[in-house]
């Protein structure tokens, strides 16, 4: 099949590409700076930006699949706005070029319960990209475990630098956090089973933890011992990102978001995509190990079936 991979230089993205590649899928990636891009063997690099329409639409012209992977979170705080105009744009160069399927990674919780700004602007995205017509396939997922996610470099430069933490209440939230390995497992299967066209699937690894439990875990992974997570209900977001910038490698800008968004509970309530794509779900601990080497891990072919075939 015919691949297009949007936010190919991404943390997932980056693990995507070379998994759809042996599956045996022709893949091409949109980038914006085709210099600083280093594709895997046999990836197709086409330059352009999906806010500069004009740009970007000769990507799609031979894609019978699309991957949209595009959040501009660290792009300031103007990123719901531009991730609205990026869909849009999308949408419409997909619908020309007559694209079949769209996969898009998006975020897990209730709507009702989605209190970031963050959380919204995925839900919003998937909206926008719902109204195409084009079949969507959406992935919902919580905090994704491996190397390179902003989220979890957060959880790990506080689990590395302070023994004993002053958090908010968010810490007692419930996440389901999963392995960047099963995610990409789940990205590539879904492509392969017809009948995962136009649907919606929650995504989780195989344990619901509080995010308390993530840096505790973490700490005895990371140091050999638990860090002390006492929670006090007068830190506020913004104070928490700016001590977060101070202790560790993620920017408050990108933290702030972030940190809003883990209010909100994220955890599967709709196992379905157990039938369609069965994963062999990696437990935390696992995740968290491969995380810290650096390895990636369980790059499987997948049979390619569909369009183009």
């Amino acid at each position: 099949m015919r691949v297009l991979v949007t936010g190919a230089t991404g943390f997932v993205g980056s693990h995507l590409v070379p998994a759809l590649r042996a599956a045996g899928h022709d893949v091409t990636v949109l980038v914006r700076d085709p210099d600083g891009y280093d594709p895997p063997s046999g990836v197709t690099v086409a330059a352009g930006d999906l806010l500069d329409p004009g740009s970007f639409e000769h990507a799609l012209a031979d894609a019978d699949a699309a991957y949209y992977l595009v959040h501009s979170m660290r792009a300031g705080s103007d990123y719901a706005e531009r991730d609205r105009r990026a869909a849009r744009n999308f949408r419409a160069a997909a619908d020309a070029a007559g694209v079949d399927r769209v996969v898009y990674l998006g975020a897990l919780g209730e709507d009702d319960e989605l209190q970031s700004r963050h959380l919204r602007s995925r839900r919003e995205v998937e909206g926008i990209l719902g109204a195409g017509a084009f079949d969507l396939t959406t992935l919902r997922a919580a905090v994704v475990i491996g190397t390179g996610s902003a989220s979890f470099r957060l959880i790990r430069g506080l689990a590395e630098q302070l023994p004993v933490m002053f958090t908010p209440r968010w810490v007692r939230t419930e996440c389901q956090p999963i392995a960047v390995e099963d995610v990409i497992e789940y990205l590539v299967g879904v492509l392969a089973v017809p009948d995962t066209a136009g649907e919606t699937y929650e995504i989780g690894g195989p344990e619901v933890i509080t995010y308390a439990d993530i840096l505790r875990r973490t700490g005895r992974v990371v140091r050999d011992s638990e860090p002390a997570v006492v929670p006090i209900p007068i830190l506020s977001p913004r104070l928490s990102a700016r001590a977060i910038g101070l202790v560790t490698d993620v920017p408050s800008t990108v933290a702030r978001p972030l940190i809003h968004g883990l209010k909100t509970p994220v955890v599967a309530r709709d196992d379905s995509i157990h039938d369609a794509v069965p994963v062999e779900l990696t437990p935390f601990d696992t995740a968290v190990e491969r995380a810290l080497s650096g390895t990636r891990q369980r790059v499987h072919p997948v049979a390619v079936e569909g369009p183009g075939q």
